[in-house]
This record gives C-alpha cells, structure tokens and sequence, in this order.
C-alpha cells in the first residue's frame, strides 16, 4: 500500500535520509526504533506528505504524492493520513467530540455524520461518556485515545505516530498500543510507529532499526 523508494533529505550540510527503501503492506503495525538522530521522524514526516524529500518517491495506494499540487496535496492528506503525535494537540476549547470532528469538517463531511462517525469511534475507544468534556477534563490516556479517534475519522490508508506514548504513565501506554492492535485487527487499520518503547517496538508486525539514516 505504501512505497518508499531511494528517499534523500538533507538540511544544509546535515544529511539525514540517505536512500531509504520501504514496502507496507495494508493491516501491518510497523515499528521504527533507532537512536535520536538516526531519521526516524523525518521519515514519517515525509511519508505523511509534511516535509518533501529531495530525490526519491513515495506512492500511498499507486499515488505518487510529490506529483500533487498544495491544495490537491491538502485534500490527500486530509482524506488519507490520520496523525498521532507525543503531545495530543487537541484544541482546549473544543470538546472530544468536536476535535475529533474537524478533520471530517474539513473533508466537507455533513455535520450529523460526522458527529455519528465521531460517536462511533469514542465507543469503540470506551470513551462514549467523555464526549462533551473538554480536554483538561480528561485524563492524559483520554486524550490521547481522543487524538487517536481524530486520526481515524476520515478513514485514512494508514495513521502515522510519532512517540504516541512518550508522554503517558506505564498503564495508559499499555492501553493505547493494545488499542492500536485491536484497531488493526478490527479495522484492518495500518500504523507506522516511531517509538523509543522497545515493549510497543516488539509488539509490532514488523520493526525497522534506523541508523544514520538508513533502515538497516
């Protein structure tokens, strides 16, 4: 479903991609460790359309996606990459529901099916009876399986998560990266997973090692 092929990235003098390959296959929980430094976030930024490369390609489902225009760029994005980061970067003023909704209004979705799709997902995180509090109201598991609702709302090819349990106690990590396991099986939904979490990394169908910027 996704195909990485010869990614280069540099900053400056700084070369931090140099010539990754990679195939995913729909329905797989990928893990990427490696040390700070070593690429890992630059690569899920790219293959999540947030940064470009400067040579290679990468195809989700046979687009090539540096073809695309911004805006047609936006529209992908939007439709088929749901993004889960260490910090939730849910809005305060919003409540679940209503963050987890953004990304369908966004996409022109109507507002009744957002909100049923958005209800749906809060039941099946366990989160049905959270949805009108807002985000100080919940505790930091809460949010995060809130964030994750939000990645999942538009149906996306596969959700990108970077360090997604950095930032939560022992117990709630465990909660979310069996929640993603369970979403893959239920869903068939594919991750790509930048973690330091060696137990989440071993958990995964497959775990990459990045090292100065190549999968080795």
């Amino acid at each position: 479903m996704i195909t990485i092929e010869n990614i280069h990235k540099s900053y400056r003098d700084l070369s931090v991609l140099k010539g990754v390959n990679l195939t995913i296959e729909k329905g797989k929980v990928i893990s990427i460790v490696g040390a700070s430094g070593a690429g890992k976030s630059t690569l899920l930024q790219i293959i999540g359309t947030l940064d470009k490369p400067d040579s290679g390609t990468v195809s989700i489902n046979n687009i090539e996606v540096q073809q695309l225009k911004d805006k047609e760029l936006s529209l992908f994005r939007n439709k088929n990459i749901g993004f889960v980061f260490q910090f939730h970067h849910l809005l305060p003023e919003f409540t679940a529901l209503e963050n987890i909704c953004l990304p369908a209004f966004i996409h022109k979705t109507p507002k009744i099916e957002a909100e049923k799709k958005a209800l749906e997902l809060l039941k099946t995180l366990g989160l049905e009876n959270r949805a009108h509090h807002k985000p100080s109201e919940l505790s930091g598991g809460e949010q995060q399986r809130v964030a994750v609702c939000r990645a999942l709302i538009n149906n996306p090819a596969v959700i990108l998560a970077d360090e997604p349990s950095g930032n939560l106690d022992s117990d709630s990590a465990k909660d979310l990266h069996n929640l993603f396991f369970k979403l893959r099986d239920e869903l068939n939904q594919t991750f790509i997973i930048v973690t330091h979490n060696e137990e989440l990394a071993n958990m995964a169908d497959e775990k990459l090692t990045m090292k100065d910027g190549l999968i080795v």
